[in-house]
């Protein structure tokens, strides 16, 4: 029987990695493709992997709580196939004289024992030769570790994990070609991680490592942003490095040289000398959520202006035509009326809707206009996507934004559903709260805060007195790089008086 594994596969763009939340099958269970066989949380969405193969499963190689990556063996099965075809391709029995040398040919070998004989592994990757002189084993010459591993990766197409090697794992016993299978599940990893050993074993193995598996085109990503190809960790099938991986490598950087010029985090105390504590893993949502936020902050030069707006109108407005939303499947908020306004405003502020491309020296203008609306959840905040605001009404707006927001808290959200945004919404006024920092959410280059509106004296010119209205606060952070403060200050006073006079906004479009 032949053991076939299973790997994870791309779970979609720019995620390489995710916790395990369930294992849904166990050893001894038969699954037949496309059946899901893990509950998998990425920093983007909880979803569930099934299986590219069918038979019966064998090893299950991971467990609820592991963090597992993109081509990481998950399960072993036995399929069935290709064992007649196998036991075909095995070569008959030689003698001890002809094929021991032959082993320590294609392999590498510990050398010695009684009467000239040795024990080398066997080594699927190459054929056992025949002939040989049985006498000399101890002047075989040992091929390097190094190129081996290199020749197996040009000769034979690795698995997502890697390729088998015969000097990993346990000598070859004395017997036939019957025990060959088991020998050979010993796995060494190929992949980028596992290129670089220590400068010693390099010195001695390898004048030099090989290339690194990666794209001219992403080579040249890589020498315009200054980032060595050959320390990058390609994320594809047998190490290859994506465009993605270039772009993560250097973000890493930039984040490195963000604090204190590069210096290392000091280091954090022993809290438990001044009371009990307990440590609780990072979840994926909230370690993304960290490394995205903490890069955004050390790269982007955050500029942040507030605004009060004059709700009292809109507000009487919301009330009056709430139960008609209702109707529809939707709620009506000043987040799904603010997705509105922001949407018309990017039409008439264009370099809101953008984003830069350091590496070509340009400004990317979008002409689609995708509102990302930020929503708390049990497992951190996430930020599903309205697609083409621009094009629907507040009710459509508000039916959609209320069936993302509840797909992001009952973990039922799909990735693509998070995905192309150009302008960000967070609004924290259902908790309260005046003015706050949001941080643009890049690629993106501007984000607007929404707080509690409430009552406030306002002066009134005409009346000479003070009369109560419905104010609320307004945040907006912005990339200054892309945008100067001028149009800051002009954007967030069009979105002011858009939401001060609705009927401005169906006059404006």
């Amino acid at each position: 029987m032949r053991l076939t594994d299973f790997t994870l596969p791309e779970l979609g763009e720019n995620i390489s990695a995710g916790d395990v939340l369930r294992v849904l099958v166990k050893p001894g269970d038969t699954i037949q493709k496309e059946q899901a066989v893990l509950e998998l949380e990425t920093d983007k969405a909880t979803i569930e992997v099934p299986s590219s193969v069918a038979g019966q499963v064998k090893e299950v190689k991971v467990k609820a709580g592991d963090k597992v990556k993109v081509g990481q063996a998950i399960l072993s099965v036995e399929d069935g196939a290709g064992a007649k075809a196998k036991a075909d391709e095995v070569p008959p029995k030689q003698d001890s004289a002809q094929s021991e040398p032959a082993k320590a040919e294609a392999a590498p070998a510990k050398v010695g024992g009684e009467g000239g004989k040795s024990e080398p592994a066997k080594a699927e990757a190459a054929p056992a030769k025949s002939g040989g002189e049985s006498g000399k084993p101890a002047d075989q010459k040992v091929p390097d570790v190094q190129p081996d591993i290199q020749a197996a990766d040009q000769s034979t197409k690795p698995d997502k994990e890697g390729v088998r090697d015969p000097s990993i794992g346990p000598q070859a016993q004395s017997g036939g070609d019957d025990d060959m299978p088991a020998r050979g599940r010993n796995v060494v990893d190929i992949s980028r991680g596992a290129r670089a050993p220590e400068p010693a074993a390099v010195a001695a193995a390898s004048p030099e490592l090989p290339p690194a598996p990666a794209a001219p085109s992403v080579r040249r990503m890589a020498r315009e942003l200054g980032v060595d190809i050959n320390q990058v960790a390609g994320s594809g099938e047998g190490g290859r490095i994506s465009i993605d991986d270039v772009k993560a490598h250097a973000k890493r950087l930039v984040e490195g040289g963000g604090r204190s010029g590069g210096a290392a985090a000091e280091p954090l105390p022993d809290f438990s000398r001044f009371g009990q504590v307990e440590r609780q893993p990072m979840r994926a949502v909230r370690r993304k959520t960290a490394d995205h936020l903490s890069a955004a902050w050390a790269t982007i030069p955050h500029v942040t202006q507030c605004d009060l707006a004059d709700v009292t109108a809109l507000e009487e407005l919301r009330k009056k035509y709430a139960k008609q939303v209702e109707a529809a499947g939707g709620n009506l908020t000043v987040t799904s009326i603010a997705v509105k306004i922001v949407a018309a405003a990017l039409k008439v502020f264009p370099q809101f809707n953008a984003s830069i491309d350091l590496a070509a020296s340009e400004i990317i203008v979008k002409k689609y206009v995708n509102i990302g609306v930020a929503v708390d959840t049990d497992r951190g905040l996430l930020v599903p996507v309205i697609k083409d605001a621009d094009r629907k009404n507040i009710v459509q707006l508000s039916v959609e934004l209320a069936q993302l927001s509840e797909k992001a808290r009952t973990r039922k959200i799909a990735l693509e559903e998070m995905q192309g945004g150009c302008f960000s919404i967070s609004n924290l006024g259902g908790i309260g709260g005046t003015y706050f920092t949001p941080i643009v959410n890049a690629p993106e280059v501007a984000i607007l805060g929404i707080s509690r509106a409430r009552m406030e004296p306002v002066y009134n010119k005409e009346s000479g007195q003070f009369v109560p209205r419905f104010m609320l606060p307004l945040s907006l952070s912005y990339d200054h790089r892309a945008i100067d403060g001028a149009d800051g200050i002009r954007f967030l006073r069009w979105v002011c008086e858009a939401l001060e006079q609705p009927f401005l906004l169906a006059l404006n479009g």
